[in-house]
């Protein structure tokens, strides 16, 4: 089978950064499905991984959001038959979907929704689940309480802020706060449903208190939240909560947190998938809702900009686009 990889983390410049590949087309056992990749999106995991795990000459293929057909599957599947559309964000600890075929356990695996294009639906898979996950299973979000939640989500125009602002508007009470700072992004979340937009290149709590909404109870940090720790801390109510999807770094002083007794939350998709938690199915179940939103037309795909065909040259593009932090929703590339 046709396959992207990478034998050593390279600068995307690099034309060895990510090249074309032959490799041996797997067999599925167990509950896995080999799926024909049919479209793919790129996520900033796939560039910190090329960048910061080396593969040390041996060819490792990213890629974790996908959308294609089942095409055969393992003795203990039960979920799927061969022929579904399926789609998903894959596993981190496994061969990613930059390959015209791939095994996926289907416990973490969506049926694909009908109203969408293969390209729009590669978009979803990944952000969906943080999204979700970081609304619902961390923030609890919708836990009652004594007043409306007011939620800051910091880069509402990348691809989980993205769908974010969707499911925060379609199935929570809070108001919605995006951070966006280029007029274009602005205008993307604007069309999301978010309640205001704030620009998060000038200071955020003078902007946050103008709007005269009290004070944040909930914070969704998909980016940069070394660079806004202590602005989050400042603009969040006592005992609110912090979620945030990147690793802390050293400049961050969690002791903030202790005077407003704020909790903070690390989101992770790949958690359930990577220690085969026993709630893994959960992310079947999820996929499947979301579709059934997309498909009603409640929430609508993120994609941002389909960069063509699955090959090297194009995804090194896709690569470059999303390390340039200046991509607007989701970054999807399609067909072999």
């Amino acid at each position: 089978m046709k396959a992207v990889a990478y034998f050593s983390s390279l600068p995307i410049s690099q034309p060895e950064a990510l090249v074309d590949v032959e490799m041996d087309k797997p067999v599925p056992a167990g509950r896995d499905l080999l799926v024909k990749i049919e479209a793919i999106s790129v996520n900033p995991v796939d560039c910190k991984i090329r960048r910061n795990v080396d593969p040390q000459g041996q060819a490792k293929v990213l890629g974790w959001d996908a959308v294609g057909i089942v095409e055969s599957v393992g003795a203990e599947v039960s979920l799927f038959k061969v022929g579904d559309a399926v789609y998903y964000a894959g596993d981190i600890t496994r061969s990613g979907s930059n390959a015209e075929y791939q095994l996926i356990d289907e416990r973490i695996v969506g049926f694909k929704p009908h109203t969408l294009t293969n390209a729009e639906a590669a978009a979803l898979p990944l952000t969906s689940i943080t999204a979700w996950e970081m609304l619902f299973d961390r923030l609890d979000i919708n836990k009652p309480a004594h007043s409306k939640p007011v939620l800051l989500v910091v880069g509402g125009s990348g691809g989980v802020g993205s769908i974010l602002i969707q499911l925060a508007k379609h199935l929570t009470q809070a108001t919605v706060i995006a951070t966006a700072s280029r007029q274009e992004s602005q205008d993307w979340v604007n069309q999301l449903g978010a309640d205001y937009v704030v620009n998060h290149r000038q200071p955020l709590k003078a902007q946050i208190d103008a709007l005269g909404l009290g004070e944040v109870t909930h914070v969704a940090c998909t980016t940069h939240a070394d660079q806004h720790f202590g602005t989050l801390i400042e603009v969040l109510k006592p005992q609110g909560k912090l979620g945030i999807i990147e690793f802390a770094n050293s400049s961050v002083d969690l002791n903030l947190l202790k005077d407003k007794s704020i909790s903070l939350h690390w989101e992770f998709m790949f958690t359930r998938a990577k220690f085969h938690t026993e709630d893994m199915i959960k992310q079947h179940h999820l996929l499947n809702r979301i579709g059934a939103l997309i498909d009603e037309g409640t929430i609508q795909t993120t994609l941002g900009h389909h960069l063509g065909r699955i090959n090297a040259t194009n995804l090194r593009c896709a690569h470059e686009l999303s390390e340039s932090n200046k991509a607007i929703g989701k970054i999807v590339l399609e067909g072999f």
